[in-house]
């Protein structure tokens, strides 16, 4: 895997909009909640872009060199419809939910590089735009297992740059492909959690520090039952028993809002990272882990299995 070290990468401004089932969990601060699934448009899919577009309106400035993001929709359909006619360079990228956090170790990268100055990050997605998607349309009535994810609505972006703020990149590790012949499209955590495992420890390897060190290490949408494997394997393949860990899928919910699992899609970590994470004074030490599912209906219909990846970036809060 690769791993960098950052010498002054800083994230300057963050912007959220969360959906309405988003509003009655664990967030806090988000500059704004849309009451309905379609926010004044006539499909879903002009909502996640209405979405997308606010929020850049709202971070593009006249120092913004690069705007990098993705989102679930084929062909990152919602982040190219958004950013049409900025007059900005784009570089779309797809690590499904792990796509955020993705697009920061780019533009950290480039700016380490001294390539750029600063640049955007965004994500979004929408609950029935994936589930139309992935599964089948909310329409058909398909009955879930306990064990799946339920996709966030909302979109989220953040500002990078070398210009100081208190919010400082401090390093980051691209994970690489994991697949552990698992099949069932529903059960995303057990998909996924191996390849959470597995970016930790050779980050904690490249950084020589251990999860101790770390106020919470946050991973993206595992839910409840893939938090727990995540636990479990470590401490089987490692020894490793983990105290400070959070899953923002499984937090993201209320166990009244009986969203089976907890959360998922690219905008729940990043949702649960700025309006709680670091909304709470005793984090000052953040390892972020972002999960995805790297799977198309096509693959999963022909009876392949699921890969995987997971990347991580570790954050310090300097007041």
């Amino acid at each position: 895997m690769a791993s960098f070290l950052y010498k002054d990468i800083y994230i300057n401004k963050f912007y959220s909009i969360a959906g309405k089932y988003e509003n009655n969990g664990v967030l806090k601060n988000v500059n704004k909640y849309i009451n309905d699934f379609y926010y004044g448009e006539k499909t879903i899919e002009d909502c996640e872009i209405k979405m997308q577009k606010e929020v850049l309106n709202n971070l593009v400035n006249n120092k913004t060199e690069l705007i990098v993001g993705g989102d679930l929709m084929n062909q990152i359909t919602a982040t190219s419809s958004s950013v049409n006619n900025l007059n900005i360079s784009f570089l779309g990228t797809y690590s499904a939910c792990a796509t955020f956090l993705s697009s920061i170790i780019i533009l950290s990268n480039f700016i380490q590089g001294k390539f750029i100055k600063e640049g955007l990050s965004i994500t979004s997605s929408h609950n029935l735009s994936s589930e139309k998607q992935f599964r089948f349309p909310v329409e058909y009535g398909a009955l879930k297992p306990d064990y799946t994810t339920f996709t966030c609505t909302g979109s989220v972006g953040c500002n990078i740059s070398k210009y100081p703020s208190n919010i400082k990149v401090v390093s980051s590790t691209i994970g690489s492909v994991v697949d552990l012949g698992i099949k069932d499209a529903n059960n995303m955590g057990a998909v996924m959690a191996p390849a959470a495992v597995k970016t930790l420890i050779e980050h904690l390897n490249y950084t020589k520090t251990t999860v101790k060190d770390y106020d919470v290490i946050l991973t993206g949408d595992l839910g409840k039952y893939g938090a727990e494997l995540f636990k479990t394997l470590l401490k089987k393949d490692y020894g490793i028993i983990i105290k400070n860990h959070i899953d923002a899928g499984s937090i993201i919910f209320k166990e009244n809002q009986e969203k089976y699992s907890g959360g998922s899609g690219p905008v729940c970590l990043p949702l649960v990272l700025f309006n709680n994470i670091l909304q709470n004074k005793k984090y000052k030490k953040i390892l972020a882990i972002a999960t995805g599912s790297l799977h198309s209906p096509l693959l999963v219909n022909q009876k392949h299995a699921i890969p995987s990846t997971a990347h991580l970036i570790s954050l310090e809060v300097l007041k």
